[in-house]
């Protein structure tokens, strides 16, 4: 195996700009923030029309 130069570290190129396991976080967090407002507002909804669940 050949040792890199200075010179030929400063050129080396590495990573994907947008891959797969980035994508699949975006995606997962998306979806969380929609669950989270989907339970809000079926939580207000429910508040407003009276249907809430004695504790």
């Amino acid at each position: 195996m050949k040792e890199l130069q200075a010179n030929e570290l400063l050129d080396v190129k590495g990573g994907a700009g947008l891959n797969a396991t980035f994508l699949a976080a975006l995606v997962r967090g998306v979806n969380s923030f929609l669950d989270v407002g989907r339970s809000l507002g079926s939580a207000i909804r429910r508040t407003i029309e009276g249907n809430v669940c004695p504790l």
